[in-house]
């Protein structure tokens, strides 16, 4: 099922992507923040639920929030004129790299265990 969501929201990414103009310049920074935190909040979601501790209402809640809080620092920092969405890209890929290492040994350890059982 999970994998079928995935499939399906890459192919909808697609289509979306091939038919939609392109994006100013000007917002071009709100974007990638934007998607960061997005990818951050997903990154996370994946983990908790790896880890057995998943809820959804907090799963939205860091979705959106993340997503405003980093474009409200992107636009403060556009007005002050300095580049303070780059602390926030670091903190959100800092945080996507921790969520991907528990997500990798997760399932290094459960095809490790996988593995010992079948040579048993």
């Amino acid at each position: 099922m999970v994998i079928l969501s995935i499939i399906i929201g890459c192919l909808l990414g697609v289509i979306i992507g091939v038919n939609a103009p392109l994006i100013p310049y000007a917002y071009s920074s709100y974007l990638a923040i934007s998607i960061i935190a997005a990818l951050d909040s997903v990154f996370g979601g994946i983990s908790s639920t790896l880890k057995g501790n998943f809820d959804f209402k907090i799963f939205v809640s860091g979705f959106f929030c993340n997503a405003i809080l980093s474009i409200l620092l992107t636009y403060l920092g556009q007005k002050l004129n300095v580049d303070i969405y780059l602390a926030t890209i670091v903190v959100f890929v800092g945080r996507m790299f921790t969520n991907l290492t528990i997500i990798r040994r997760h399932y290094l350890e459960k095809w490790n265990t996988k593995k010992e059982q079948n040579k048993q």
